[in-house]
């Protein structure tokens, strides 16, 4: 959460996320002195907005501290090394170091190292050093782009090379293998497609998807463990291809799955379709929060308020800010032409979050679970076109779609 500061100092400071004038503080930059004018924000919401970019200000600041990343072969080091990879940010991927409250039965396992991408592949900006740099920057960050019908037909062909490679992953789930396994398909699937998977290396993120696992609600890190029978892993996929970003992702049952954690997924699933069916030129994008809000308090679960649906286009976040919670302050109406994804994720318990030391893995303050599902979606002149619907090659996994 954004903490207060001097507010005469404060007031002629910009907001990073909207360019208003800025009264709030990155508590997290506060605490690693680093200059105000690169950590303000005018509200909680621009704040928990930017979020997943702006963290990696604070990974660079315990680079340096570490006395990492000064030279080009250090870089290499820290991204190369999977295991070793969130140590050398100053974190940790071990149980043991730091020491942590866990929330959940779930703990972190060793990271393969980085999986190498062909030359010939389109990449981002951020594949070689894992910083984005036209994204920060963007115009885009604060005015929702109208998609012209050479960038509608181009995402049309990522999203659906990303439903494919997200398939693929979904027909090798079951006991028994590892998240990294998942990760390998994903990886290799994208790249069979001429595709870049966006998330490697993105703010120093060192896998090619997200896959999170019982109480772990979103930006969990592949690693060794093995799937168990009754876990529910959620794997999020996007691909980058053509100059555009197609992003999704669904949660899966491992094996025999408890009545609970089945009524969970299957809630988070309606959620989602529920919001989807609302989406139209006019419609107000904070009106997605209440919908969502509504269906998940009716069956007794919760709404996570840290993460957040977003733009998406050529560049992987971008506006409109899309919150899944009741009486958010979400700014603006959809128009035809605009993509951004829909990614609600419930909890089975309170909607509150902690942070692993790794840096990324966001988990339940009560260690009990947490679904996701999303799409990456078209407003059009008539309603809304889901550009990752499934496909009639897609495998059968969700039995409520055979009713």
């Amino acid at each position: 959460m954004a903490g207060g500061s001097d507010v005469a100092e404060a007031s002629s400071l910009s907001c990073l996320q909207c360019g208003k004038p800025a009264n709030l503080q990155c508590p997290k930059c506060m605490e690693l002195k680093l200059p105000r004018d690169g950590a303000s924000f005018c509200t909680q919401d621009c704040f928990k907005a930017s979020w997943s970019s702006h963290k990696s200000v604070h990974l660079k600041a315990k680079l340096s501290s570490l006395g990492a990343g000064a030279t080009g072969d250090q870089k290499s080091d820290a991204t190369t090394e999977g295991w070793q990879y969130c140590i050398k940010k100053g974190q940790a991927r071990t149980p043991k170091l730091p020491y942590f409250d866990w929330t959940g039965s779930l703990r972190p396992y060793p990271i393969s190292s980085k999986r190498t991408v062909p030359a010939h592949i389109d990449k981002p900006d951020w594949a070689n050093d894992g910083i984005p740099k036209i994204e920060p920057n963007s115009d885009l960050q604060h005015v929702v782009e109208i998609k012209t019908p050479d960038q509608i037909k181009r995402m049309r062909e990522t999203c659906r090379i990303g439903r494919e490679v997200l398939d693929a992953a979904a027909r090798i789930i079951q006991p028994g293998i590892t998240t990294d396994e998942i990760d390998r398909v994903v990886h290799d699937a994208t790249i069979a497609a001429g595709g870049y998977p966006s998330p490697l290396n993105y703010h120093f993120f060192p896998k090619s998807c997200c896959t999170s696992v019982n109480e772990v609600i979103c930006h969990g890190i592949p690693d060794a463990r093995k799937l168990e029978d009754g876990d529910i892993v959620n794997v999020d996929v996007t691909v980058y291809y053509n100059g555009v970003h197609g992003d999704l992702n669904e949660t899966f049952f491992v094996g025999n799955v408890d009545e609970e954690s089945r009524k969970l997924v299957q809630v988070t699933y309606e959620c989602l379709e529920k919001a989807i069916s609302i989406v139209k030129p006019g419609m107000r994008f904070r009106e997605i929060g209440e919908v969502v809000n509504r269906h998940a308090s009716m069956s007794g679960l919760s709404v996570v308020k840290s993460y957040c649906g977003h733009g998406i286009g050529e560049l992987f976040h971008c506006a409109p800010n899309i919150p899944h919670y009741a009486r958010n302050k979400a700014v603006g109406v959809m128009k035809a032409g605009q993509t951004f994804t829909i990614e609600p994720m419930i909890n089975a318990g309170v909607w509150r979050d902690r942070m692993w030391p790794d840096g990324w893995t966001a988990v339940t303050a009560d260690g009990k679970r947490s679904a996701q599902f999303e799409h990456t979606l078209l407003v059009t002149e008539t309603g809304v076109e889901v550009l990752t619907a499934r496909l009639p090659s897609s495998p059968n996994v969700y039995p409520w779609l055979n009713a």
